[in-house]
């Protein structure tokens, strides 16, 4: 977050937060999210092997 508002203050902006929750939300079907879709959406993250910074085979030059 420190980074967040770092670049927020750099370009002039600031912090807001809304003072109340939208009308529309569904506060079941966020919590249904958080559980069932983030950790997999966030599982999804594909590593990339010790001292590559390439998707290119070695070999291929």
């Amino acid at each position: 977050m420190e980074g967040t508002w770092r670049l927020l203050k750099r370009h002039g902006w600031s912090w807001q937060q809304p003072t109340r929750q939208a009308i529309e939300r569904d506060d079941v079907a966020v919590e249904l999210w958080k559980k069932e879709v983030w950790p997999r959406v966030r599982a999804v993250r594909r590593r990339v092997t010790a001292g590559s910074s390439s998707r290119m085979r070695p070999a291929s030059r």
